[in-house]
């Protein structure tokens, strides 16, 4: 097996909500708890759990139990600077799994099958296609560190995405694309 690292982003200001959503309720725990948790429970062997934002009530309503928790001091400035931090924990790796700290449909099962399809093929990367909808989780191999190590700002991933589609294998699942939360 591939040593790929899951990295979950979980740095955000909520500045659209108002108030840090990776605190909010969500079933027996936390959202960012039940996104951990579900991270967690894949077959990762490795998780970055990057937190900025409110990280110590993050932190406290997580309760990881295997992630290694990053801090990024620079998280106003984009998910980039959260991206990057999770790339320096990750230390050498085949590849990388990036995971929505706010968007819990995402479970251990579609993680993990994401993550087989990125190894049988080893793409650039791979991206979640959702009946023709692209979304997370997203799967960069070691040869695209260097350009994510260039990147900044918001939605920095999806530029790539944008310029370079024919870098991305596309992993098909029938299924809607998975809410992330942004609004009450």
């Amino acid at each position: 097996m591939a040593d790929v690292v899951g990295i979950v982003l979980g740095a955000g200001a909520s500045r659209r909500l108002g108030r840090p959503k990776q605190t909010l309720p969500f079933g027996d725990t936390s959202l960012l708890g039940w996104v951990v948790r579900e991270v967690e429970a894949s077959s990762l062997e490795r998780v970055i759990l990057v937190l900025g934002g409110a990280a110590a009530e993050a932190l406290d309503g997580a309760r990881p139990a295997r992630a290694r928790v990053v801090d990024n001091r620079a998280y106003g400035t984009g998910c980039a600077s959260s991206l990057l931090a999770g790339l320096d924990a990750a230390g050498p790796a085949d590849a990388i799994l990036l995971a929505l700290g706010d968007m819990p449909g995402v479970g251990a099962e579609l993680l993990d099958a994401v993550r087989a399809d990125w190894e049988a093929h080893r793409p650039w990367a791979s991206v979640t296609d959702y009946r023709g909808v692209a979304g997370h989780p997203l799967v960069f191999s070691a040869a695209a560190f260097p350009e994510l190590r260039a990147l900044h700002g918001d939605k920095a991933v999806w530029k790539l995405l944008d310029a370079r589609p024919d870098r991305f294998r596309r992993v098909t699942v029938d299924r809607e694309v998975p809410r992330d939360v942004d609004t009450w």
